[in-house]
């Protein structure tokens, strides 16, 4: 694993499922990191696939959440995410700006998403150990259409 990668983690001290330093246990320890609201969260993996401008990244939301995002919203969030450094601001044109994620912001993702997936796994995992079984040992009633 690079440097690049390792930085603003920590390993999960309650996590002994791999070692340490690895990705997979690893936690956003960044003041920034644990600051971040869902809608931040949200907004960032919007930029996760390209740069876009405001009205773009105000239209992907409006999507997801199935109502309107103001404006009043929508830019001091992102004015945000660029102080703490997730998120670069460029100019367009006069009127236009553009949103990018940074190498930063990237990581956070990164790291975010290997925890989620963690822990839902493990979510998962339980509630197959938890399930009633089969005489094969199998469980009954979970992902096996029945």
């Amino acid at each position: 694993m690079t440097e690049s990668n390792t930085r603003g983690l920590e390993r999960d001290p309650t996590d002994s499922s791999t070692a340490p330093g690895s990705i997979s246990n690893a936690v956003p320890t960044d003041s920034h990191a644990t600051d971040l609201t869902q809608y931040q969260l949200n907004t960032l993996t919007i930029l996760a696939d390209d740069a876009r401008y405001g009205l773009a990244i105000k239209r992907a939301l409006e999507e997801y959440y199935s109502q309107e995002v103001t404006h009043s919203r929508l830019y001091p969030n992102l004015d945000e995410l660029v102080e703490k450094g997730l998120v670069e601001k460029s100019e367009l044109d006069k009127r236009t700006n553009q949103y990018a994620l940074t190498d930063a912001g990237r990581d956070l993702l990164q790291a975010r998403i290997q925890w989620l997936t963690n822990h839902a796994a493990h979510a998962v995992d339980e509630r197959h150990q938890a399930a009633p079984k089969d005489g094969n040992g199998d469980p009954v009633g979970i992902g096996s259409g029945d």
